[in-house]
């Protein structure tokens, strides 16, 4: 079954109100399903999340050092024989894994998943606004 969520879920994942989200299905710019409450297909929200990725940048112009949990949908899975590259949108930070086919099917990772991209490195890199 095909993941879905539900409206609140779907604007945390957005990083947007509920309100907004709802006009975007009132509007006809996400879809729903035939759930009641309504719920938003995982493969929309994902084809979403990456459409708003690609706005204009923070007028803030903050700059920050990154966590290490990133919280997302999978947007792209490319599996071939022994390996896969799975694509996780979470907010403006699109992350790509590289893990075997293998552990794509086991964690059932299809485009509209949920997943959590955790990054261990040994090298933190912070950054500070220019001035």
């Amino acid at each position: 079954m095909p993941a879905s969520y539900k409206i609140a879920q779907a604007a945390r994942l957005l990083g947007v109100s509920d309100d907004t989200v709802r006009r975007w299905v009132e509007h006809g710019t996400l879809p729903v399903t035939d759930a009641s409450p309504a719920e938003i297909p995982g493969d929309a929200l994902a084809r979403r999340a990456v459409e708003l990725a690609g706005a204009d940048p923070d007028p803030t112009d903050v700059l920050s050092s990154a966590r290490n949990r990133f919280t997302g949908l999978v947007t792209n899975v490319i599996a071939d024989g022994v390996m896969a590259q799975v694509d996780i949108q979470a907010g403006p930070h699109r992350v790509v894994s590289l893990m075997s086919a293998e552990a794509v099917r086991a964690l059932g990772l299809e485009v509209g998943s949920l997943a959590v991209a955790v990054v261990k490195a040994t090298t933190v890199i912070v950054e500070t606004p220019r001035g």
